[in-house]
């Protein structure tokens, strides 16, 4: 078996695949594993390109973790779900260690900043969504659906709003109010630890994919790097081969390029998958799937994408956030960009004085120079946090993905992880899910397409 992409779900599928028994090669185009969740080095750290937090819903990715033997306590901070801005905003509503629901009538009840008026509206939304099993008949934005329940201006600006850009990395006049309360079925709605905050300690690379990678080398399999696939060639045997894009000759090439495999998983971008998939098409191959994707469904899928930004800001080793993460108001008419900030040493020791400031749906704050975007955040920081030492980091840096996230709008159509050719399978986090782009999408969709090769 043949998995190309060893992002998440890639790696997902992989070790999916070695679970099942198959020989896996697992192929990636970069020198690195993970996609666009992945590792860096920075200045003599190794960091993330991008900060994430995982949800305790997120039943595959841990799942998974535990199979590849992470140890979840330490790789893992374990919160309860929260949302707490500095204290000159005063907003702090953080959920209790009850059964559930009591964990969320009790932070109601113990929350701050929050109005008689905004509590019983948010306590009328839960209800609601309850009473509808979190199930829409007409899809809308996630902006209709919280003018539809009369939600506060201040619930929505400090407490949906967030939520939503954070979950779905689309801004609620244009995200999916469906999506949004699958994400809220499955954490809110849920037993208490579901809607646990969990932020991971190791780097992303060392979180899963390398894990995975390590498995398919235990199992006899092949973990190659650095080469990128041109196109498939589908078989009337059943069989696919991969054609290598010869850039310069390697054994990594040479390898793939004598071999047939009997399956394939493409897991990579969905861009990439229409390319290879297109150049694999052979009616010979065409099956009568009624749940597979059709060949002219996935070409002519096309989606909408949003950037992520992380601001890596280093200070003294002495500086220390009271908590290990806080909200922030961003109002990007006054260029105060940022939702999140995330204190690096509360997480690993060695990081010591890193903060890690969050950027989501961040087009229009990438449209300025790096050095502009830097001096805006540090003073939204030094304002918010009241601290003139945020103002001047030792060093600091902007890391993009310019393409981190589908735009998850409203009855966005999502192709399925079965395809019309019997031995080619897609895997990735724009295939058909209840989630938006998440880690937990990525790794459901590579499980998915390995399990349909038992």
């Amino acid at each position: 078996m043949a998995v190309i992409g060893a992002g998440w779900a890639g790696c997902a599928a992989a070790a999916t695949l070695c679970r099942q028994g198959h020989h896996v090669t697992l192929i990636e185009a970069s020198r690195h594993l993970g996609g666009r969740a992945r590792a860096v080095d920075i200045q003599e750290k190794k960091i993330d390109n991008g900060q994430h937090i995982l949800l305790g819903a997120y039943s595959a990715c841990l799942e998974l973790m535990r199979f590849v033997k992470i140890d979840l306590r330490s790789a893992l901070l374990r919160l309860p779900l929260q949302m707490v801005y500095p204290k000159q905003t005063g907003i702090e509503f953080c959920t209790a260690k009850l059964p559930a629901p009591l964990h969320l009538f009790s932070a109601l009840l113990t929350s701050k900043g929050l109005s008689r008026a905004d509590k019983m509206a948010l306590a009328r939304f839960s209800t609601t969504a309850r009473w509808i099993d979190w199930k829409l008949n007409h899809n809308c934005t996630v902006s209709e659906l919280l003018q539809r329940y009369e939600q506060t201006e201040n619930l929505c600006c400090h407490i949906w709003n967030p939520l939503c850009i954070a979950a779905l990395n689309t801004p609620p006049e244009r995200a999916s109010a469906q999506v949004f309360l699958n994400v809220l079925r499955d954490s809110l709605g849920a037993k208490r630890a579901a809607s646990d905050m969990l932020i991971p300690r190791f780097d992303l690379s060392r979180l899963l994919p390398e894990a995975c990678a390590n498995l398919v080398r235990e199992c006899g399999g092949e973990v190659v790097l650095g080469v990128s696939i041109q196109s498939i060639t589908a078989h009337s045997s059943n069989q696919c081969s991969l054609v290598p894009l010869h850039v310069e000759q390697t054994d990594g090439q040479a390898q793939i390029a004598d071999q047939r495999f009997d399956g394939v998983i493409i897991a990579t971008g969905a861009e990439q998958a229409k390319r290879l998939f297109s150049s694999a098409l052979s009616a010979d191959q065409i099956g009568s799937d009624t749940q597979a994707t059709s060949v002219k469904s996935i070409l002519d899928t096309t989606f909408q994408y949003e950037a992520i930004t992380t601001c890596y800001l280093q200070y003294a080793a002495s500086c220390r956030l009271d908590r290990p993460f806080y909200a922030l108001a961003d109002n990007p008419n006054q260029h105060a960009w940022a939702q999140f900030i995330f204190d690096r040493g509360q997480l690993d020791t060695h990081q010591a004085g890193l903060m890690a400031v969050v950027i989501s749906a961040s087009a229009a704050a990438i449209a300025q120079p790096s050095s502009e975007l830097i001096k805006a955040v540090c003073d939204q920081l030094a304002q918010q946090l009241q601290s003139e030492e945020l103002k001047r980091p030792i060093w600091s840096q902007v890391i993009t993905e310019k393409r981190a996230t589908f735009a998850c709008s409203p009855n966005l159509l999502r192709p399925t992880n079965r395809t019309e050719i019997t031995n080619i399978m897609l895997a990735g986090d724009y295939t058909a899910s209840d989630y938006p782009a998440t880690l937990e999408s990525a790794v459901r969709s590579g499980i998915l397409a390995a399990q349909a090769f038992k």
